[in-house]
């Protein structure tokens, strides 16, 4: 199989992906054409059907495997795939593992480090929190051992989640270390629960999209709720500090117009904003860096960052 990480300009490809989106639109000159964007293990990659009633090109929909030929072409300074002809694959022609884009690192390793980190949350309240989902619930754990972070934008593989909750995690204990009047116990045990609504917010690979509570609630406040269930639960967990703890996660976006209901009101909220955004932004620069293959020119305009980007050069 040729995975997607590897494709180059030029390159001619006759293989099976996942199509995760399809859509038909329209040219400036009004002719019809579909987008399509494809998904194996290493990432994804925009693609089009110029000429969607063209014989090569047979029913397949939304989550299939799709069996393709193309080529590789370049617009803006980002690789795009021009499907020449498509069909639906039958059972038997794929292995779905090769279709999940999996984290880098080893996902016990990284879960056993997160879990030595919380060992520093001296607080008896918080450490039965902790307890209450991140050691004593097996379903908890293995779903969000599995889960991405996002549906797009970083993170989005699995064990995105817990890549990113171990990073926030490590930046707020730096964090900690430069500014010991923050609060430790509270900072890290936000950062441990920031993101957890990610798990109601975002179904299951392959599919990874936003479910009806995902897009009715968001991530934000199912994360807030689940904490506030969890302090309900544990005897005379104390009130201010589930207070504290539930509005780092609601504030955590850092402004209203992020999709955070609070602006951080507390130090440890601010520490945790800024903890989130850097792993978050630095994750996205990576995987775009990576995409890009050996080029080393300018990429081109990306929105996120509202900035024309490049790799940085080598001595």
């Amino acid at each position: 199989m040729k995975y997607i990480e590897t494709f180059r300009e030029g390159d001619k490809i006759s293989d099976i992906y996942l199509c995760k989106y399809r859509q038909l639109a329209t040219a400036k000159n009004g002719k019809a054409y579909e987008n399509v964007v494809l998904q194996d293990k290493t990432g994804t990659i925009d693609a089009k059907i110029w000429d969607p009633n063209s014989s090569g090109i047979n029913e397949f929909e939304v989550m299939d495997y799709i069996f393709i030929a193309g080529d590789v072409t370049s617009f803006q300074g980002n690789l795009q795939l021009n499907i020449k002809r498509a069909r639906r694959a039958q059972q038997g022609e794929y292995v779905a593992a090769d279709y999940l884009p999996v984290s880098e690192k080893d996902i016990d390793q990284m879960y056993d480090e997160l879990m030595d980190c919380m060992k520093l949350v001296a607080n008896p309240y918080l450490q039965k929190l902790i307890h209450m989902y991140y050691i004593d619930n097996p379903s908890f754990i293995d779903a969000f051992k599995k889960h991405s972070a996002a549906k797009t934008v970083h993170h989005s593989f699995v064990g995105g989640l817990l890549e990113h909750t171990l990073g926030v995690v490590k930046l707020c204990i730096f964090y900690t270390q430069q500014y010991p009047y923050l609060n430790r116990d509270l900072l890290l045990t936000a950062a441990l629960f920031h993101d957890i609504g990610k798990l109601k917010e975002l179904s299951n690979f392959p599919e990874n999209d936003y479910t009806d509570d995902g897009q009715l609630l968001g991530h934000i406040v199912m994360g807030c709720e689940l904490v506030g269930f969890g302090c309900r639960h544990i005897k005379d967990f104390p009130k201010k500090l589930m207070s504290e703890l539930q509005h780092c996660i609601l504030a955590h976006h850092g402004e209203l117009e992020f999709g955070s209901p609070k602006k951080p009101a507390l130090a440890e909220a601010m520490a945790l904003n800024y903890a989130d955004n850097t792993d978050a932004k630095l994750e996205t620069m990576r995987e775009i860096l990576k995409s890009a293959g050996d080029n080393r020119d300018w990429l081109g305009f990306n929105k996120l960052f509202d900035s024309n980007l490049r790799r940085s050069s080598e001595l």
